[in-house]
């Protein structure tokens, strides 16, 4: 049978401008674009406009305005004559404080009861298998009033303190111990801190290089505390020990002098850490698990204990497991810690709050709050995500 004319042999079929998926997909494009800018146009609009009927100024001046307000617990000098950007940046402060100790405690008891869940002591598994089911199922609200309620309020008054080793006492009103008071050249001790971690950075690349090109291990771990240890001990010898402490002392009603722990510092702490210890404790449990168990009867076979076969085969191989969701927790606990206003811990979101209270600047105050977060998440996960990537197989 004859083909038409007009068909051409071999061509593609033509096909209506409006089926074709490509320019479907950019219309499409197009249009959410349009919505979104006609959305955000239309936000700022009413929110110039709400402002205007209320005779609210825009803007973030009201940053050098004077705060009006103290802090009970600050890591930099302030008063309540200094200005709202001060109070913003000692409640930043506050909130990263809490985030770094936090991460730290965090992932040491999670390391720790993780590979307790993993151990064939019935008992030490059992302990482990309640703390995680105990804190999982908790919000972190509760836990944080668990322990500032139930157990440090609850805690003697400053003249029953609790005393501590090293000159510490703790009661109600938070923990108190020595105040370290650096004399003349004490300069040279964190000098020599620097250098032991400094050398230690490059001892161990040596010793990983040297391993791997011929299969002796170097005393690594040890090597590092010598180091660290080692040449700050040796600048504090030799610079005449140009350290005293200041120890508390009990007054008529409270204990003076030292250094003091506040209690909701303590409680936001503890339940942070405790709390985000049971998840990281499931992820590094599943990390070990996903490692082969042939890796495990391997190093058995060339003679590594449990401890070095744990340490040096399986560890390393489930951090590439455990990396990724570790993440995710430790950004959970730096958002979590905006729990802290229900305690009464002046961290960013307490310090705005006062500060929005006062200056009616709402837009500003939660923007300020919004891009912290943000940029403290982001940093966490573009830190993670390089260590992550230096921990990735590498082909040969």
């Amino acid at each position: 049978m004859a083909t038409p004319q007009s068909t051409v042999e071999g061509a593609a079929p033509r096909v209506p401008l409006f089926y074709d998926p490509r320019v479907r997909g950019i219309a499409y494009q197009v249009l959410v674009f349009a919505g979104l800018v006609a959305l955000i146009y239309w936000i700022i609009g009413n929110t110039t406009a709400n402002l205007q009927r209320a005779n609210i100024a825009s803007g973030f001046d009201f940053l050098q305005g004077r705060a009006g307000f103290d802090i009970g617990d600050s890591l930099v000098e302030y008063s309540s004559d200094s200005t709202y950007g001060r109070a913003l940046f000692v409640g930043f402060l506050n909130t990263l404080r809490v985030a770094i100790v936090g991460i730290i405690t965090a992932t040491i008891i999670g390391f720790i009861i993780g590979i307790g869940r993993l151990s064939k002591n019935w008992l030490i598994n059992r302990i482990c298998l309640v703390y995680v089911e105990v804190f999982r199922n908790i919000p972190p609200l509760l836990v944080i009033f668990f322990w500032y309620f139930g157990v440090l309020s609850v805690l003697p008054l400053p003249r029953e303190s609790i005393d501590l080793p090293l000159g510490s006492y703790l009661n109600s009103r938070g923990l108190y111990f020595p105040r370290f008071l650096w004399g003349e050249g004490a300069w040279l001790v964190l000098v020599g801190l620097v250098l032991g971690i400094v050398f230690t950075f490059f001892v161990r690349r040596w010793a990983h290089r040297r391993q791997m090109a011929t299969g002796e291990q170097f005393p690594v771990f040890w090597t590092s505390v010598a180091l660290i240890g080692g040449l700050p001990l040796l600048a504090f010898l030799l610079t005449g020990l140009p350290l005293s402490f200041e120890f508390p002392e009990l007054s008529t009603f409270n204990l003076r002098g030292g250094i003091q722990v506040r209690p909701e510092f303590l409680a936001l702490y503890l339940a942070l850490s405790f709390y985000t210890a049971a998840f990281i404790a499931e992820i590094v449990r599943a990390g070990v698990l996903g490692v082969s168990h042939g890796q495990s009867e391997a190093a058995q076979a060339l003679g590594l204990r449990s401890g070095q076969s744990m340490r040096l085969v399986i560890i390393p191989q489930a951090l590439r497991i455990i990396i990724p969701p570790l993440t995710s927790q430790y950004l959970n606990l730096t958002k979590n810690s905006s729990l802290a206003v229900a305690i009464g811990y002046p961290d960013l979101v307490a310090t705005g709050g006062t500060t929005l209270n006062q200056t009616g600047q709402a837009i500003e105050v939660v923007a300020i709050w919004l891009v912290v977060y943000l940029g403290l998440s982001l940093g966490t996960a573009g830190l993670m995500n390089w260590y992550n990537a230096r921990m990735a197989l590498v082909e040969r």
